[in-house]
């Protein structure tokens, strides 16, 4: 092989090593009461986020939650604990005790971003999380975006288009059974 061959070659590696998340490292699997959802995590974008989710759910903190919101067109929401209890009117309301600061990057809110929820303050992060079934540009600098659906979209539609009540909760529970973090 002459050098300039190697030298390609060399190259053409080093880019695929680098690469970004979507060619190694964890994922997280969701499982939920209607199916799985496989999500891969911007760790380049949004570090501290993606190692609070993975923490989190390596704790189970996940495990028996529910999407406690779903906005057809918009997303799914969970990751609250409060939604562990048959009390709706908590739902939403609840986090991990503490709070992250805020990682906006330039990720576009596409269909199949997984981002975090918070309050009016952009540092109030903290368990909750959503995942965009439409494009939501207008989030877009304003919500820490930390990863994406790799596989089980369908599954995500199949939630946002749930019966809910006026808070925009399902009225069946859409449980997320277990979060696991695994390689690729």
């Amino acid at each position: 092989m002459n050098l300039f061959v190697k030298g390609i070659a060399v190259c053409l590696m080093g880019v695929l090593m680098a690469g970004t998340s979507a060619f190694g490292g964890e994922i997280a699997i969701i499982e939920t009461t209607m199916g799985n959802i496989e999500l891969e995590f911007l760790e380049d974008k949004a570090p501290g986020h993606a190692k609070n989710f993975k923490d989190l759910a390596r704790k189970g903190f996940y495990d028996g939650t529910t999407f406690h919101r779903v906005i057809p067109g918009f997303m799914i929401q969970g990751g609250d604990p409060n939604s562990k209890s048959t009390n709706r009117s908590t739902h939403g309301m609840g986090g991990p005790g503490y709070t992250i600061k805020a990682e906006f990057n330039d990720t576009p809110h596409d269909r199949g971003i997984l981002s975090m929820a918070r309050s009016q303050d952009p540092n109030s992060a903290g368990s909750q999380f959503y995942i965009v079934v439409k494009d939501s540009h207008f989030l877009d600098n304003q919500y820490t975006v930390f990863g994406r659906v790799i596989d089980g979209m369908e599954v995500a539609d199949k939630i946002v288009s749930v019966s809910r009540d006026s808070r925009d909760n399902p009225e069946e529970r859409v449980e997320m059974k277990s979060v696991k973090i695994v390689n690729r």
